[in-house]
């Protein structure tokens, strides 16, 4: 194109979008669709692909198909160009008959610039008969990769995809995606039939990522104090399932954070909400299934954590792109365990034989990349065909964290020649075999029991072995085979190292053995008992001070089961501190600030490191019969009724109402209090519990002036009384 027709596109980039120039391939990829040519467009995540099909398809006659899976995904581009004011529209599952037809009208008007649609959408009759009645410009394929059944989320409609783009007419095609391998990079040009596209490929490498890799111990505990560092900033956890995305969910919302989940299972109207509170800020994190895979255009996002192990690298590096795309740095951290890859094998035994292996390739390199002590970026780039130079990127736990190092000169010999000696026919588990001395069926028959390298490895174990040929692979002595998925080949590299063997320096692997339980017991009650006795004497000097300055009983301020616990878990924010069992945010912002002061100059004086994630606060059974109750009081219904509502007997909703008094709420019973004491026998209460050391029921009915009154009663203004002036 003539520099004159860039000019157009720069100006049309800046009138619409805003943007002054264009990042990275992707004026010479507008540039390619313009001319009506077939691309093939391979930019990781965040460097501006949708770019790449939006602009063209306002410059170009006609209306643009976007065939895009991912549900989310289309309402949040669609939104986003809406806004812009470029008439865009989707069809999917979620829209009614009437909806649909509105918009298969405006697009046969030639209203509708971009038009984005489901792949099973695309696949019935009546929307290939209706496309064929519009003026189409060309055709987008976002996530190409779900065509490659070698990919990490094939969809086998995609499969279709091309057949029914020959139907609709003879149109240009541009094929995107953020995560391809060598192989399905391969694949995908094979089945769209478009081995003449020409290919724009960006480096993988998000430099403004930071990687790590925890085990998955005590995970609910690390979780909460990871996302410490992050509060009131935006992040996606991932969760296997949509049980254990409701869960951790809970977990955050209980613990201090606006959290919610999203996951296929959940009503349409509930995930459309959520999706648009966490894009509008109304919430800080969503928590995801990895399955369902949420498709959220969201520059900020600060983190990603994997609460559960991805099911692949691809999946992995395409989740963790949600993070940084404003090119501000990203924390991405997966929590790994053994248990975990157990049930992702579980959940593939019954798929069909070839799906099984390739979800179990899959899986393995999942594996090596969380075990491996090489630089996670390597890692990752390596994976996807490209090459990173440095030693140390500095932005990941391998590299600022690195592990022991060894000799490995005459063990990557071993791993080399029996790929050489085995011809460069076979994959890792047989190579291992051949090394360790391994007699079966395969070492047998191949007759491989009989090479000078086998059993040459025997004093090491499996693991050991899966190291070396890995890190042999990352450091380029040895290639796959793309043709033939598992197998290692040698590279020149590795050839010439066997002829002339040099030092080596290799590290060892992570280990993730007997680690311990990954999800401790939570507990509504703080489980340690040990606390920071000298802290919790200075806290309760501090109380009697304060309670003496108000004219207020000390049990008023706090009492001592939140003071230990202050003395355990160190809170130096008011969000800390509200989260101490009996506290809550109302007692904080009354009585909280010189608490507050004498914990933060104790921990600094004595230079402790503070671990206010302790306690997890755990949702429980019991939050919801206090909610309910809440609920009822505030409509002044009688407690007898609540209690009979739900089947339980008085003193459970007394014990109930105490417990959400004792942890910081108010709560206004004059309504139910009056029709059982009059004034003079409250004012005789209150003046009581105002003078009385301690708030013990049992002293409050030993006392002489109250043989008057039932324990009810008592318990009620006591109720009254703490809500008047404690919370």
């Amino acid at each position: 194109m003539s520099k004159q027709n860039g000019d157009v596109l720069r100006a049309k980039l800046k009138e619409v979008f805003g943007y002054g120039q264009f990042r990275g391939n992707q004026e010479a990829v507008i540039k390619n669709i313009m001319a009506n040519n077939n691309t093939f467009v391979i930019m990781p995540t965040g460097a501006g692909k949708s770019m790449c099909y939006q602009l063209p398809a306002l410059l170009k006659e006609g209306m643009a198909i976007v065939i895009s899976p991912l549900i989310a995904l289309m309402k949040n581009q669609v939104d986003q160009l809406n806004a812009f004011g470029v008439n865009a529209r989707f069809l999917n599952s979620t829209l009614n008959k009437g909806e649909t037809t509105r918009i298969k009208n405006d697009c046969r008007d030639g209203k509708v610039k971009l038009l984005y649609v489901a792949p099973e959408s695309l696949t019935k009759e009546e929307n290939i008969a209706f496309l064929k009645t519009c003026t189409v410009s060309f055709v987008a394929i976002d996530e190409a990769h779900c065509i490659s059944e070698w990919g990490h989320d094939f969809r086998p409609e995609y499969r279709r995809i091309r057949e029914i783009i020959r139907q609709v007419g003879n149109l240009p095609i541009i094929a995107l995606t953020a995560t391809a391998t060598p192989k399905v990079q391969q694949d995908v040009i094979k089945n769209l039939h478009m081995e003449g596209a020409d290919l724009y490929k960006s480096s993988f490498n998000r430099t403004n990522l930071f990687y790590e890799v925890r085990p998955k111990q005590q995970a609910k505990k690390q979780i909460i104090r990871f996302l410490n560092d992050f509060r009131g900033k935006a992040g996606v956890v991932y969760c296997l399932s949509r049980k254990k995305v409701e869960e951790i969910a809970e977990l955050l919302r209980v613990n201090g954070f606006k959290a919610a989940p999203y996951h296929a299972g959940l009503d349409a109207s509930v995930r459309e909400k959520n999706q648009d509170d966490f894009l509008n800020e109304e919430l800080d994190v969503i928590v995801a299934t990895i399955a369902f895979g949420m498709g959220i255009d969201k520059p900020d996002v600060r983190f990603v954590v994997h609460y559960d192990v991805p099911k692949s690298l691809e999946g992995y590096y395409q989740e963790t792109g949600r993070s940084g795309r404003d090119g501000l740095e990203g924390k991405c951290l997966m929590f790994y365990s053994h248990n975990d890859l157990n049930k992702l094998e579980k959940f593939n035994k019954d798929k069909p034989v070839t799906e099984r292996e390739n979800a179990r390739v899959l899986l393995q390199e999942v594996a090596f990349y969380a075990e491996s002590p090489v630089c996670r970026r390597k890692q990752l780039l390596h994976y996807f065909g490209e090459h990173y130079e440095a030693e140390n990127c500095e932005m990941c736990d391998n590299c600022t964290r690195p592990k022991e190092k060894f000799d490995g000169k005459e063990s990557l010999k071993i791993a080399l020649n029996s790929v050489a000696m085995t011809e460069e026919r076979f994959g890792l588990n047989h190579l291992i075999s051949v090394i360790r001395g391994i007699e079966n069926q395969h070492t047998v028959s191949y007759e491989h029991d009989k090479l000078s390298v086998y059993g040459k490895g025997v004093e090491e174990d499996e693991a050991f072995w899966r190291s070396i040929v890995r890190q042999a692979l990352l450091y380029e002595y040895l290639q796959k085979d793309i043709e033939n998925i598992g197998t290692l080949r040698m590279t020149p590299k590795g050839t010439a190292f066997l002829e002339k063997p040099y030092e080596v320096t290799l590290r060892k692997d992570h280990s993730y053995l007997d680690l311990g339980e990954e999800e401790e017991a939570e507990k509504e009650s703080p489980v340690a008992k040990a606390y920071d006795e000298k802290l919790f004497e200075v806290l309760k000097t501090l109380r009697k001070k304060v309670a003496k300055s108000k004219e207020l009983p000390p049990y008023v301020i706090f009492q001592d089961p939140s003071l230990e616990e202050m003395a355990t878990t160190y809170p130096t924010t008011k969000d800390e501190m509200a989260q101490v069992n009996g506290v809550g945010m109302g007692k904080v912002v009354k009585f909280g600030a010189e608490f507050l002061k004498a914990i933060e100059g104790y921990v600094e004086e004595n230079e402790i490191t503070t671990a206010s994630d302790v306690v997890v606060k755990s949702a429980g059974q019991k939050s919801k019969m206090k909610i309910y109750i809440i609920q009822q009081i505030d409509r002044k219904i009688d407690l007898d009724e609540i209690a009979d509502s739900k089947g339980v007997k008085m003193d459970v909703v007394l014990e109930e109402i105490e417990n959400i008094c004792y942890s910081g709420t108010k709560l206004n019973l004059d309504y139910y209090i009056d029709q059982i004491l009059d004034d003079d026998k409250q004012e005789d209460l209150f003046e009581y519990f105002l003078s009385a050391e301690t708030d013990s029921i049992e002293a409050a009915l030993s006392d002489e002036y109250n043989q008057d009154y039932s324990e009810e009663e008592i318990r009620l203004v006591r109720v009254k009384f703490l809500s008047e002036y404690a919370n």
